[in-house]
Protein backbone atom coordinates (compact mmCIF):
# COMPACT_ATOMS: atom_id res chain seq x y z
CA UNK A 1 0.00 0.00 0.00
CA UNK A 2 1.11 3.56 -0.68
CA UNK A 3 0.81 6.64 1.48
CA UNK A 4 -1.03 9.74 0.27
CA UNK A 5 -1.69 13.16 1.78
CA UNK A 6 -5.00 14.80 0.96
CA UNK A 7 -4.94 18.58 1.40
CA UNK A 8 -8.45 20.01 1.65
CA UNK A 9 -9.78 23.52 1.23
CA UNK A 10 -13.42 24.24 1.98
CA UNK A 11 -15.41 25.83 -0.83
CA UNK A 12 -17.97 28.52 -0.05
CA UNK A 13 -20.60 25.79 0.09
CA UNK A 14 -18.32 23.68 2.30
CA UNK A 15 -17.82 26.51 4.80
CA UNK A 16 -21.59 26.89 5.06
CA UNK A 17 -22.00 23.13 5.58
CA UNK A 18 -19.28 22.99 8.26
CA UNK A 19 -20.68 26.08 9.99
CA UNK A 20 -24.03 24.26 10.26
CA UNK A 21 -22.49 20.92 11.25
CA UNK A 22 -19.11 21.08 13.03
CA UNK A 23 -18.71 17.28 12.78
CA UNK A 24 -19.27 17.14 9.02
CA UNK A 25 -15.69 16.39 7.96
CA UNK A 26 -15.08 13.81 10.70
CA UNK A 27 -18.40 12.07 10.00
CA UNK A 28 -17.81 12.08 6.23
CA UNK A 29 -14.46 10.35 6.78
CA UNK A 30 -16.11 7.75 9.04
CA UNK A 31 -18.87 7.04 6.52
CA UNK A 32 -16.73 6.72 3.41
CA UNK A 33 -15.86 3.15 2.49
CA UNK A 34 -13.66 2.61 -0.55
CA UNK A 35 -12.10 -0.78 -1.18
CA UNK A 36 -8.32 -0.50 -1.08
CA UNK A 37 -8.18 2.85 0.75
CA UNK A 38 -8.05 3.71 4.45
CA UNK A 39 -7.86 7.06 6.22
CA UNK A 40 -5.06 6.88 8.80
CA UNK A 41 -5.39 10.35 10.28
CA UNK A 42 -7.25 13.62 9.91
CA UNK A 43 -6.11 17.08 10.96
CA UNK A 44 -7.39 20.63 10.79
CA UNK A 45 -4.48 22.86 9.76
CA UNK A 46 -3.71 26.55 9.60
CA UNK A 47 -2.55 28.24 6.43
CA UNK A 48 -3.42 27.65 2.80
CA UNK A 49 -5.37 24.45 3.51
CA UNK A 50 -8.13 23.72 6.03
CA UNK A 51 -7.65 19.96 6.45
CA UNK A 52 -5.00 17.31 5.93
CA UNK A 53 -5.71 13.59 5.74
CA UNK A 54 -3.20 10.75 5.66
CA UNK A 55 -4.47 7.90 3.52
CA UNK A 56 -3.06 4.50 2.75
CA UNK A 57 -4.28 3.08 -0.56
CA UNK A 58 -3.61 0.22 -2.94
CA UNK A 59 -3.38 2.50 -5.95
CA UNK A 60 -4.18 5.92 -7.42
CA UNK A 61 -7.69 4.82 -8.43
CA UNK A 62 -8.66 3.94 -4.86
CA UNK A 63 -7.36 7.21 -3.40
CA UNK A 64 -9.04 9.18 -6.20
CA UNK A 65 -12.40 7.55 -5.39
CA UNK A 66 -11.93 8.31 -1.69
CA UNK A 67 -10.96 11.92 -2.44
CA UNK A 68 -14.00 12.39 -4.67
CA UNK A 69 -16.40 10.93 -2.08
CA UNK A 70 -15.09 13.13 0.72
CA UNK A 71 -14.97 16.22 -1.48
CA UNK A 72 -18.55 15.85 -2.67
CA UNK A 73 -19.97 15.11 0.77
CA UNK A 74 -18.18 17.99 2.52
CA UNK A 75 -17.93 20.69 -0.15
CA UNK A 76 -14.16 20.52 -0.10
CA UNK A 77 -11.61 20.89 -2.89
CA UNK A 78 -8.96 18.20 -2.31
CA UNK A 79 -5.43 18.12 -3.66
CA UNK A 80 -3.92 14.63 -3.41
CA UNK A 81 -0.18 14.17 -2.98
CA UNK A 82 1.55 10.78 -3.06
CA UNK A 83 3.98 10.34 -0.17
CA UNK A 84 7.38 9.07 -1.26
CA UNK A 85 9.54 7.73 1.59
CA UNK A 86 12.62 9.89 1.97
CA UNK A 87 14.81 6.76 2.09
CA UNK A 88 14.42 6.47 -1.69
CA UNK A 89 16.63 9.54 -1.97
CA UNK A 90 19.62 7.90 -0.27
CA UNK A 91 22.12 5.73 -2.09
CA UNK A 92 21.58 2.61 -0.01
CA UNK A 93 17.89 3.03 0.90
CA UNK A 94 18.76 1.94 4.44
CA UNK A 95 16.55 4.59 6.06
CA UNK A 96 13.62 3.83 3.79
CA UNK A 97 10.56 3.32 6.06
CA UNK A 98 8.99 1.03 3.46
CA UNK A 99 11.74 -1.51 4.07
CA UNK A 100 10.52 -1.87 7.66
CA UNK A 101 7.68 -4.29 8.41
CA UNK A 102 5.84 -1.58 10.40
CA UNK A 103 6.25 1.27 7.91
CA UNK A 104 3.25 3.24 9.18
CA UNK A 105 2.34 3.27 12.85
CA UNK A 106 -0.03 5.83 14.31
CA UNK A 107 0.40 4.65 17.89
CA UNK A 108 3.69 3.82 19.55
CA UNK A 109 4.40 0.18 20.15
CA UNK A 110 4.13 -0.90 23.78
CA UNK A 111 7.50 -1.18 25.54
CA UNK A 112 9.03 -4.61 25.82
CA UNK A 113 8.83 -5.91 29.37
Amino acid sequence: MSLYFLLGTLTTEGRTKVHSDRNLVVEAARRVSIAGAEILGQYAVLGRYDYLMMVEADDNDAVARLSLEIGVSTGMHIETLPGIPIGFLTDDGRDDPVSRPDSISLTPAPPDL
